[in-house]
């Protein structure tokens, strides 16, 4: 199973650089990755999370892309799965939910504008 969420943030450029390096800072990825080229700065964070209790391991990779005043947010979660007939535990909480608070509570937290980029579903006429 594989989710993607895309997310545009809006703001002062230096609040949305500092955005990516603070994630990682504060999360602590498996492994991350950053670089500048011609005016764009990416940032990587690949995470992995394994619940012991419902025997699942879910892969997490986020994917920053600032440019200008904006600044473009990828979340790709593959692997996992609801518990044993639908049921789920609630002691562990996923690093999904963890890194999405993160990322609503920085914007939050620092007055940015965001805004969810829905997938646009493909016409039947095509």
């Amino acid at each position: 199973m594989s989710t993607a969420e895309k997310y545009i943030v809006y703001g002062p450029s230096d609040t949305l650089l500092r955005f990516g390096p603070t994630l990682v800072d504060e999360t602590s990825p498996k492994h991350s990755y950053s670089a500048e080229t011609d005016g764009l700065n990416v940032t990587v964070a690949v995470y992995e999370d394994t619940q012991k209790l419902m025997n699942t391991s879910t892969s997490l990779t986020v994917i920053f892309e600032m440019s200008g005043k904006s600044l473009k947010i990828e979340i790709v979660a593959t692997g996992g799965r609801t518990g044993f007939r639908g049921s789920s535990a609630d002691t562990e909480v996923p690093i999904t939910e963890t890194v999405k608070d993160f990322i609503l509570d920085y914007t939050k937290r620092f007055g940015l504008t965001i805004q969810e980029n829905k997938p646009v579903e493909e016409s039947e006429e095509e």
